[in-house]
């Protein structure tokens, strides 16, 4: 079985109106640079995300889904060097193929490829599923005290018991945590996100004292810089609120990498992780975890299905991946072009799909619609 055409076609899904922030507010959330721009100036939805088709002599075809914002020019180049290439003779934890933002869409392609040459879903290539459904929670980046409650509400009644939002101080996050368990319940859990911005230890520990005794805050991520373990310990010591670090593969260039997750635990600097990235590596993340006995969830980009049906393999076969996970995509974007929407079963949880592969199916007319460009065609001819 060898490759013999690679298909790309760029896509752009704007997110619903209104489903991100709230209306009037201006919060860009893509962390990275884009061209001239810097990070945290650009919003996600307006990136281009790349639908791959990867098709072998044999007629067996992989799809997959890139990160956001992966050029061309690199999309290219690593088709051009998996063209007669066999995926069943990879070792799918290190594909051979340089690792950077384009990894993940090729890495998505060939589990669902091989997958399907082997008649087993991708949780059978990790090792095995420990569960069928995966816990998730629901999300927003940043909204007023007010429209936070009403969308924990609506959240709740579809039958989420978590949310997690980004938690700037431009919004009083104490403000927007009230109101939430004023809406949605005492037992609605929130998980805070400020991304590093909150900076100061020493300025925070009293929104920190107010949010214990809001007592709705499951986790705290991220709070200040990422390098800084040694004062996230201090916080852990001061407060009762748990804290997580997210390390995240394809963010290299914000200088995250899985030493991280070593160097959390030997500091005792946090109790939980979010980790995302290539399939393998998030596994390889959730092992180490599991040897410090740490819970963990699987983030994400706000992603399209065909990366989501990927995460859900994946936190299936992973251990103390119980925490819920960032697979929320279908509640923010306008479409997740998969011809059948990943099953939710109204608690909380989606199913892992059990099908060949990743178990899922493109809709190609919502491909069609939603593309940003011509598709780009490799081949060996």
């Amino acid at each position: 079985m060898n490759i013999n055409r690679i298909e790309m076609t760029p896509v752009v899904v704007p997110a619903r109106e209104n489903a991100i922030n709230s209306p009037g507010k201006a919060a860009p959330l893509h962390m990275l640079s884009v061209g001239a721009s810097k990070g945290w100036s650009v919003q996600f939805d307006s990136l281009v995300k790349w639908i791959l088709r990867i098709h072998t002599d044999d007629g067996v075809t992989g799809i997959g889904e890139s990160l956001r914002d992966v050029s061309e020019a690199r999309m290219r180049e690593i088709a051009e060097s998996l063209i007669g290439t066999d995926p069943t003779e990879m070792n799918l934890r290190d594909l051979p193929i340089p690792y950077g933002r384009a990894y993940d869409g090729f890495e998505c392609a060939i589990y669902d490829l091989v997958g399907k040459a082997l008649s087993v879903p991708a949780y059978k290539l990790l090792g095995g599923a420990y569960r069928e459904r995966v816990y998730c929670s629901a999300w927003f980046g940043q909204r007023d005290p007010e429209d936070a409650g009403r969308c924990a509400s609506e959240f709740k009644e579809m039958g989420y018991d978590c949310l997690k939002f980004k938690g700037s101080l431009d919004e009083d996050p104490v403000a927007v945590c009230e109101a939430i368990k004023e809406q949605a319940g005492e037992d609605f859990r929130v998980i805070i996100d400020p991304n590093t911005r909150w900076e100061r230890p020493a300025e925070i520990l009293p929104f920190l004292r107010r949010l214990e005794q809001v007592g709705n805050v499951w986790t705290l991520e991220d709070p200040i810089p990422r390098w800084d373990l040694r004062n996230y310990r201090h916080l852990r010591r001061k407060s009762s609120i748990p804290l997580a670090l997210h390390t995240a593969i394809p963010y290299a260039e914000l200088f995250q990498k899985p030493q991280d997750v070593i160097l959390a635990i030997q500091e005792e600097a946090v109790d939980y992780f979010n980790f995302n990235g290539p399939m393998a590596w998030v596994q390889k993340l959730g092992d180490i975890a599991e040897v410090a006995n740490m819970p963990f969830w699987h983030g994400s980009e706000v992603d399209l299905g065909l990366l989501e049906a990927s995460y859900l393999h994946v936190a299936a076969a992973s251990k103390l991946c119980t925490l819920p996970s960032d697979i929320f995509g279908r509640l923010i974007r306008e479409h997740d072009l998969l011809a059948e929407p990943l099953s939710f079963d109204g608690q909380g949880n989606f199913m892992v799909p059990t099908g060949p592969g990743l178990g899922v199916e493109l809709d190609e007319k919502a491909v069609t619609r939603y593309a940003g460009g011509d598709t780009i065609n490799i081949s060996a001819n």
